[in-house]
């Protein structure tokens, strides 16, 4: 929630906040994405089967919080708690959707002035192009401003693309770099 804050602040979103999760996939996609995860779920088991072999070589305790603060606790996050259906993503929405509630009764002015829509993984189709979804059934209405700017924050390669297909005057992409 502090990051949906700090890209609201950053943003400052006049009339409409559109949070999109990612639904399902198509068939192949999914089993791609599937496949990825497993993988990197396996990947993550055996590497923390190796350290805990070290770290039963070296005669290091566990419990003596030597590893950090939690070493008995350090595995790594699978990935495949976030695909659509799973409790993970049930959970997350409904904590978004109170959040939600939360800000728009409590989050100021500029909360309260904003249109806020959330498409969960309920919802098929990957995020980005719910919203682009969105944008073309709104220009397609009587009345839709031209010079309406959009800002589009998400960590997929294709935004760019998905952005100037959209022929829109005033789009922008907000990217971070993750490492």
């Amino acid at each position: 929630t502090r990051y949906v804050d700090r890209l609201f602040c950053a943003v400052r979103p006049r009339k409409l906040l559109y949070l999109a999760m990612d639904g399902v996939a198509p068939r192949a996609k999914m089993n791609q994405q599937r496949a990825r995860r497993f993988r990197a779920a396996q990947d993550a088991n055996e590497r923390n089967a190796l350290m805990d072999e070290v770290r039963q070589e070296m005669g290091i305790a566990m419990d003596l919080g030597d590893f950090g603060d939690d070493a008995a606790g350090d595995h790594e996050w699978d990935s495949n708690v976030i695909t659509p259906g799973t409790e993970f993503m049930h959970n997350l929405s409904t904590y978004l959707r109170f959040y939600i509630a939360e800000r728009l009764n409590n989050g100021g002015e500029a909360w309260r002035r904003c249109t806020v829509i959330l498409s969960d993984s309920s919802e098929p189709g990957e995020g980005e192009h719910k919203i682009m979804a969105y944008i073309r059934r709104q220009r397609s209405l009587p009345g839709y401003n031209a010079n309406l700017r959009h800002v589009l924050h998400g960590l997929d390669a294709d935004l760019i693309m998905l952005g100037l297909a959209l022929h829109e005057a005033h789009f922008t992409v907000l990217r971070e770099e993750v490492c």
